[in-house]
């Protein structure tokens, strides 16, 4: 069917670049006393190829539909029955590459369309004289609809509610509801978000009665003096509508107002509402009223007169199972992690979210950045010709959906800006959006990031992935010219927002700490959003039933991006990643120091509206890990911005005098001291680590930590190898006599330990230039050659080369044995490059193995979670047990992971009958080494492309490193830091190694 015939047809709409025909007018969304009938539930569903495939008449109450399969609405239907393969088509994902050819606003006859119906019984007088109302929220991406055969008309925008007024064609008794859904339309070419392309009714659907005289549409407005502490309310409203608001002594009260009354204000650390009703004679509508004010004041963003700073997230709608369609506990689910991790903003990354989102939003206090559903990113793949931006054919259906954003949501005070949409180019139409919300909502502020020259029609300079220095730079007025005088004076009166940083894919994202630093310096930042809240994995079974999951590619796209869609600071299943647990840790709301003299501690209280009053707070003493005394710490009232020095408590002085020798660390946390809405008693919202030796500060920044190339120890016993054919003996220790490996430290069989600087590549690592810089140097195929093997009074010295295929770039590793006390020998490695190297090393340590029962892993430094040079503020020192399997980091995509930082000791050990250790080995620094063990080697790690692809080999496998290169932000973002690269440059460190459970000796016999 040629398009020219097709156009020409009944279903023209699908390429129509009008938002939609017979629609009633956008309005609020609220829920009354008016009566309404849920129509979620189980529906009959037919999957078509296109417009060539419908099914003629299905519209008609008398089709028969009884063997069709059925469906739930709302889903999405390529996820029908995950994490089983669906029985409706397949997911696809790109990223700005449309999955279409670009000739808008026509779309492929390959076109999935489902078929659903729909039966249900209506009252009679369900409307009792006013109207009805049939409400989808939410439909990918084109429909059109029909009730009891009648067409009602057809819609777009897939993120956005559409109505249509149905009240001469609801009958009493049996009705028959028939929506024709189309993957692909033009309203497809504005909705290039970064994401999974699913169709399907996926949000809810229902029928709504509207009362005679009832309530239409209303418009809260309630603004908030901070200076008088007053908040004044005013409801724009149409009718004879009586405001109640007994908490603010209004009753029958005129909306229009205006109300000045005392109130306490909204903000996201104290979302105070207050509940009221609007009521005329036949319905009455429940409103929660938020008093706040955002304004822009001197450059720098203020909330209720306080300046804002955003410690926001991204964040789209994904669940593993159903795709977008989200349960009300699922978002609940979103809004508490966020809360217990100190996310304070979300910007509702790149369409407006279900409703139910952001009433949750309004009461566990979050601020928004409600994004309308556009993004035309596709284009730039063709130099922007014909953006929809800039074409005066795409502006009706532009407004349009800046007009149902608003509307749908200008009533929670949580929304603080509207966003025009993402990534969508420039144009004329765009400003015409914004003037249209302006002149709708002047009270907010308006966000786009993608006219970066010309802010114009904007409130805020909002860039993406700003490098340090660049953001350092806007901090001071000092951001690049644009040739417009007017404009440059114009965008440095405005406040700096970085709308996405920090792309948390895979492994990392590294280098937060030194973003929010800035942030919290200058005033003119406020803040950003780390990309993003979750990652977008599809649940699905390999054939041996175990659960994985899957990404771009994995379903025959023959156009995808990969597991770029694993972005996210959670896993597919909500869990933390330690991405999260890293920001949660930089961004806490409260401050903790220590002092001078390390006889106290400092506390900012970074909050905006709460004082600490909160808190109770806490602190231990811990001595090489092994608790010494605890108590409770008084801490004074510190109001919101102040800080104050706060003394020891005279228990915990006394207890740091007779504690007694041993690595000493003083742990403060502050706790919950009641029950909150998002949290129970007794969650932390702040810690701190202060070493109490000489020249220690405190464990809460990278700095906090002791650094420096360990050294060897010095006055060991000597003790002279011996050699016995194919071995050589010393201490406890045996190696092979040709290779220098060593192969058993006691009764232990060991294979290695060998340098090794390459490490499964991490998500930063190949999404950057770094992968394949590296690969080109050959750093992920060296070889060893001995060079020399000698044995002398003391000790084993073993010289080799290491370097790889095609090239004469080399690393020299020289390791030196010798006895350390008692049955334990120790490790001096010797590294040096031939010549400059023109890349930084992955990692620089050693690498063995041991056999994988003993898969015990028991440790002295940083824990429990992984950490990694520019990404540690989350961990702590202390002592920790894990079993080689929980050591994992399970990434979407499999990559280096589980690295655990500043070990002093570590013991592998395997359990014996009553669950004592039974024999293992001890591995000790000087002072200390990162440690990673994992029941595969770095190879199949690489070689995985999903976790189930990991297979243990028998063998627990140890990477002992002196240093990591750092994990940054390269996949969409920042690279590593200069001072977090791990240069090629001569190195030394010493390990210790000795058997557990054994009484070895000399070694002989």
């Amino acid at each position: 069917m040629d398009h020219a015939h097709r156009n020409r047809t009944p279903y023209s709409y699908v390429e129509d670049v009008s938002p939609g025909h017979g629609r009633a007018r956008p309005r609020a969304s609220f829920s009354s006393d008016a009566p309404a009938l849920e129509l979620d539930g189980s529906w009959s569903f037919r999957l078509a190829a296109g417009l060539h495939d419908l099914t003629p008449g299905f519209e008609d109450p008398a089709f028969d539909a009884d063997a069709w399969p059925r469906v739930t609405v709302p889903s999405c239907w390529q996820l029908d029955g995950a994490p089983e393969p669906a029985r409706f088509g397949a997911p696809a994902y790109t990223n700005i590459t449309y999955p279409i050819p670009v000739d808008p606003p026509r779309v492929p006859d390959e076109n999935p369309t489902g078929e659903y119906r729909r039966e249900f019984e209506a009252e009679a007088g369900f409307a009792d004289g006013g109207t009805a109302v049939l409400r989808f929220e939410g439909v990918d991406s084109c429909f059109a609809v029909w009730l009891n055969g009648v067409l009602l008309g057809d819609g777009k925008g897939s993120r956005l509610p559409t109505e249509f007024d149905v009240t001469g064609v609801l009958r009493p008794g049996r009705n028959v509801l028939a929506v024709r859904v189309h993957q692909w339309s033009a309203g497809t070419y504005l909705e290039d978000q970064d994401m999974w392309w699913l169709s399907g009714i996926f949000r809810s659907v229902r029928l709504l009665a509207r009362a005679a005289g009832g309530i239409a549409d209303f418009f809260v407005h309630a603004d908030y003096d901070h200076r008088s502490g007053l908040g004044t309310l005013r409801v724009d409203v149409e009718g004879d509508v009586r405001l109640t608001v007994p908490e603010l002594g209004l009753v029958d009260a005129d909306p229009a107002g205006p109300h000045t009354v005392p109130v306490t204000p909204w903000s996201d650390e104290q979302p105070r509402l207050y509940q009221g009703e609007l009521a005329t004679a036949t319905e009455r509508v429940p409103i929660r009223i938020g008093f706040r004010r955002i304004a822009v004041e001197d450059g720098v963003l203020t909330g209720n007169g306080r300046r804002l700073l955003f410690r926001g997230v991204n964040r789209h709608e994904w669940h593993p199972l159903t795709g977008r369609t989200l349960s009300r506990e699922t978002m609940l689910a979103d809004v508490l992690l966020m809360k217990r991790h100190h996310i304070n903003a979300v910007r509702t990354s790149h369409y407006p979210p279900d409703p139910a989102f952001l009433d949750l939003c309004d009461e566990y206090g979050l601020w928004v950045i409600d994004e309308c559903d556009l993004e035309t990113h596709g284009f730039s793949k063709n130099a922007w010709r014909g953006n929809p931006s800039d074409d005066p054919a795409w502006r009706a259906a532009l407004l349009d959906r800046a007009e149902r954003m608003v509307e749908r949501d200008k009533n929670h005070p949580s929304v603080v800006m509207w966003s025009l949409g993402n990534e969508a180019g420039t144009g004329a139409n765009l400003e015409a959006m914004a003037g249209w919300i302006r002149d709708r909502d002047p009270d907010r502020l308006i966000h786009y990031e993608g006219d970066w020259d010309n802010c114009a029609y904007t409130d805020v300079y909002s860039v993406m992935y700003a490098d340090y220095p660049v953001v350092a730079a806007v901090a001071f007025g000092q951001e690049p010219l644009t040739g417009d005088p007017a404009n440059d004076a114009r965008r440095r009166a405005m406040p700096f927002l970085l709308c996405e940083y920090g792309h948390a894919m895979g492994n990392g994202p590294g280098g937060l700490r030194e973003y929010q630093e800035m942030f919290e310096a200058h005033p003119r930042l406020a803040g950003g959003f780390v990309w993003e809240w979750i990652d977008h994995g599809i649940a699905r079974r390999d054939a041996q039933g175990s659960l994985y999951y899957a990404y771009g590619g994995d379903f025959g796209e023959p156009v995808h991006d990969g597991n770029f869609i694993a972005d996210g600071l959670l896993f597919p299943d909500r869990t933390p990643s330690p991405g999260l647990l890293e920001y949660a840790k930089i961004i806490e709301p409260v401050r903790i120091e220590a002092g001078q003299a390390h006889r106290g501690m400092v506390v900012r209280n970074l909050h905006h509206t709460r004082d600490t009053g909160y808190l109770r707070w806490i602190w231990l003493l811990e001595a090489d890990g092994d608790p010494v005394a605890e108590g409770e710490w008084t801490v004074p009232l510190i109001g919101p911005g102040a800080q104050r020095r706060v003394d020891w408590p005279d228990a915990l002085a006394k207890a740091i005098d007779t504690a007694g020798p041993g690595e000493r660390w003083l742990s403060v946390r502050a706790e919950l001291a009641r029950d909150e809405l998002w949290a129970d008693a007794g969650h932390t919202v702040s810690w701190a680590q202060i070493r109490l030796d000489a020249d220690s500060p405190a464990r809460n920044s990278p700095s906090g930590t002791p650094s420096g190339t360990p050294s060897a120890k010095g006055g060991r016993p000597a003790t002279a190898p011996r050699g016995n054919g194919d071995t050589i003996t010393l201490g406890a220790a045996r190696f092979d006599a040709v290779t220098g490996i060593l192969t058993r430290l006691g009764d232990l069989p060991v294979d290695g330990p060998r340098v090794d600087v390459w490490r499964a590549p991490i998500d930063n690592d190949r999404f950057s230039s770094l992968l394949a810089a590296w690969r080109q140097a050959g750093l992920d195929r060296l070889r060893h050659t001995v060079l020399d093997l000698e044995t002398d009074g003391d000790g084993l010295t073993v010289r080799t080369r290491i370097s790889p295929a095609g090239s004469d770039l080399a690393l020299l590793a020289d390791y030196r044995w010798s006895v350390d006390t008692g049955n334990r020998v120790s490790l001096t490695v010797d590294t040096a490059p031939t010549r400059p190297w023109p890349v930084p090393l992955p990692r620089l340590g050693v690498a063995m193995s041991i056999p994988a029962e003993f898969d015990r892993v028991t440790w002295f430094g940083l824990g429990p979670g992984e950490a990694y040079r520019d990404s540690e503020a989350a961990v702590r020192v202390g002592r920790y047990e894990r079993a080689v399997d929980a050591m994992q980091t399970p990434y979407v995509r499999p990559q280096e992971n589980g690295n655990r930082r500043h070990v002093r000791w570590a013991r592998l050990t395997r359990p014996g009958p009553s669950g004592d250790d039974a024999g293992g080995m001890e591995i000790t620094g000087s002072p200390w080494f990162d440690l990673t063990v994992k029941p595969w080697p770095t190879g199949v790690l690489e070689a995985a492309a999903h976790t189930v692809d990991l297979t243990p080999d028998g063998r627990v496998h140890l990477n002992i490193d002196l240093e990591h290169h750092g994990l940054g932000s390269g996949s969409c973002g920042h690279p590593v830091q200069p001072r977090h690269h791990l240069a090629a440059v001569p190195a030394r460190f010493t390990l210790g190694f000795g058997p557990i459970g054994e009484e070895v000796g000399d070694g002989v016999g």
